[in-house]
């Protein structure tokens, strides 16, 4: 495995098998996926003398785990010196590798409080998909036969933290200062942490330099979870310009520039989606198929059956939103929630929530 002292500017993408220097005594280790669109999951090992803190640990599955051994080994280091991981959100490519290697090893996991009912749900066998209850009153029924036909994932992965974080609270990593601040949203719980000494953002999924994060992609869901999502990118606006060493993406992004960004893409998209119900779509579904999705403006129907029930978590989430903020009125229908413009509805109302 090459290591890259070199920064962001190295020649290869930045899922590639690769040790790369993020700030001294910080190093990025991109660990691949099973079956997930991103393929790859920056865990950043945080040198300490002979030991190590992790943020961020990976999916728990038998390759992702090589890879960080293989990393580990070219700092002179191994699982045994993981003294904790720091996760930043429940969602099993950040924690399920940290709950394996506790029970291998003992190493301490670390995560935010508020992540407490998503992981119990987890480790109680709930979560979404095929059963999740919502499909019904987003009118997606015709998700449920496609999301049925995925290969179930298991939940034995899934077990509770050493220790739930109330943020915000400073941790002791060597010579430096960790801050962890609640960053809600992407879940309920998410954290980031900040190292202001040296200018690092560990952004977790909060703030990624190319791609936005789903939104409240939870067990319970939160209905109003993108509202919380646009707070927390002023609470990172409100803090200094930092560099953003994110989970997903390479490094050299700043984070107000790409907290601005990401603010002005939900500006947009809460147009487009006010605009399709004015268009005549009606229910969840039908804006999700009424609008464009990734970066590349595919059509719904272009989606796999799990991007296709994010992209109609994400609408509901924008739903949410226009009607908080009174540029739609919602009813229900046989069960369905339905959408239409409100009387009145203020233009640009909806602008101000970033």
């Amino acid at each position: 495995m090459p290591t890259n002292t070199e920064g962001h500017e190295g020649s290869g993408p930045w899922t590639d098998e690769v040790v790369e220097q993020a700030a001294p005594g910080v190093f990025r280790i991109p660990l691949p996926l099973p079956e997930d669109g991103l393929r790859a999951i920056n865990v950043y090992v945080l040198r300490h003398g002979d030991r190590a803190t992790l943020i961020d640990s990976g999916w728990s599955f038998g390759p992702g785990q090589q890879v960080l051994e293989r990393g580990l080994a070219q700092l002179d280091l191994d699982l045994g010196q993981i003294d904790r991981v720091l996760v930043t959100h429940m969602h099993r490519d950040h924690y399920t590798l940290a709950i394996r290697l506790r029970s291998l090893l003992g190493t301490r996991v670390l995560i935010g409080a508020g992540e407490r009912e998503s992981i119990e749900a987890a480790v109680d066998g709930a979560g979404s998909g095929v059963e999740d209850p919502w499909l019904s009153r987003w009118g997606a029924h015709e998700l449920r036969p496609l999301l049925a036909a995925r290969p179930p994932r298991p939940t034995s992965e899934y077990g509770l933290p050493d220790e739930w974080i109330d943020a915000p609270t400073d941790f002791a990593v060597g010579d430096r200062t960790l801050r962890a601040v609640p960053t809600p949203g992407h879940t309920r719980g998410h954290l980031v942490f900040l190292d202001e000494q040296a200018g690092l953002l560990f952004a977790g999924d909060h703030v990624l330099p190319r791609i936005t994060p789903s939104i409240g992609l939870e067990v319970p869901r939160d209905p109003l979870a993108l509202a919380a999502f646009l707070e927390s990118l002023q609470v990172v606006r409100q803090l200094p310009d930092l560099a953003v060493l994110p989970a997903h993406g390479a490094l050299g992004a700043r984070s107000h520039r790409r907290a601005d960004e990401l603010a002005e893409h939900h500006r947009l998209r809460l147009d487009a989606t006010a605009e399709a119900v004015g268009g005549g779509a009606t229910t969840v579904y039908e804006v999700a198929r009424a609008l464009t999705w990734t970066r590349h403006e595919k059509h719904f129907a272009e989606l796999d059956a799990g991007n296709q029930y994010l992209a109609v978590a994400e609408t509901a989430a924008h739903l949410a939103v226009l009607v908080r903020d009174g540029v739609l009125a919602d009813g229900r229908a046989d069960g369905v929630d339905t959408y239409r413009a409100a009387a009145a509805a203020p233009s640009a109302a909806r602008g101000e929530t970033n």
